[in-house]
């Protein structure tokens, strides 16, 4: 199984219409949740998702993914639960 990128950072830009977040666009999150989505769409979103991000928001990004997938909760879900 394919871990969402879903860091719970969910707040669209009004511009580009991409999550603040996971930088994924509302469609994408719709295809993530079907759950007839293969798991070679969603290792080629995963790569996309880190091309479209860049600096300071890629590495958040970065960091909390792999803490979701080695904890089970996002960094943003981990310091809220503290």
């Amino acid at each position: 199984m394919i871990v969402s990128p879903c860091i719970s950072i969910c707040k669209t830009d009004p511009v580009s219409g991409l999550c603040y977040g996971c930088g994924r666009s509302d469609e994408e999150k719709k295809i993530w949740k079907d759950p007839e989505t293969t798991d070679d769409w969603k290792n080629n979103n995963l790569k996309e998702i880190e091309n479209r991000l860049s600096g300071w928001q890629l590495e958040s990004f970065k960091m909390s993914y792999k803490n979701k997938i080695e904890k089970g909760i996002s960094l943003y879900k981990q310091k809220q639960s503290k």
